[in-house]
């Protein structure tokens, strides 16, 4: 990489780290126009890591109106040590843990599939255009979601929330250890396990659904 492009990322991170600083004062100083900026700029990421981490629309939708009161009630007490992002997807992460643990204990029996989602929650979670793939393609992505959602399902919670730290949202190793309060060498071995175990869950799936 030539050092003028390194020059110019570095410049691009610090001027982002003091747009932050600047959002975040403004949100501590009860501006309501700096928290609405703050929820636009992390409303998807949270819908989205929330989505996956529980398999239900619903619920995520919840969760993230919870991440962000949480966010706004705490703010004062974020020392900038990680990243805002960072310290969010940490809100989440726990978040859905808690939810998670809340139900199972209930036994709940209904949820809104992540497949059914509405049009605004489908675009949150877009990866990829779908409306130019033909319609053979359409479910046929649909159907690898559901393939894929379900074998994360089947994880472990600490495993199903690095994988998707890693995988989906980007996160290095380093950053994930932050979030989640564990060593990095744990991270690392969680994740080369959660990445083997979702590899064997897809495999059954796809031969019990009879996919070539």
């Amino acid at each position: 990489m030539a050092t003028g492009e390194m020059s110019l990322r570095s410049a691009d991170s610090a001027l982002g780290a003091v747009q932050e600083g600047g959002l975040v004062e403004r949100c501590r100083q009860g501006d309501p126009q700096a928290f609405a900026r703050l929820v636009a700029l992390h409303e998807g990421m949270v819908f989205n890591l929330a989505a996956r981490l529980t398999g239900d629309a619903e619920e995520a939708r919840d969760i993230a109106q919870e991440v962000f009161l949480q966010v706004y009630k705490t703010l004062g007490r974020f020392e900038g040590r990680s990243s805002l992002k960072t310290w969010i997807y940490r809100i989440v992460v726990n978040r859905c843990h808690n939810r998670q643990r809340w139900w199972r204990r209930r036994r709940r029996g209904t949820s809104q599939a992540i497949e059914e989602l509405t049009p605004r929650d489908e675009a949150r979670l877009a990866a990829s255009d779908h409306g130019r793939a033909s319609p053979y393609e359409q479910v046929r992505q649909r159907e690898t979601a559901r393939l894929v959602q379900a074998a994360l399902l089947s994880l472990s919670f600490p495993h199903r929330a690095i994988l998707l730290l890693r995988q989906v949202e980007g996160l290095t190793c380093e950053a994930i250890a932050t979030t989640l309060s564990l060593p990095e060498g744990t991270v690392k071995s969680r994740l080369a396990r959660a990445r083997e175990a979702l590899r064997r869950s897809l495999i059954a799936r796809v031969k019990e659904d009879g996919w070539p």
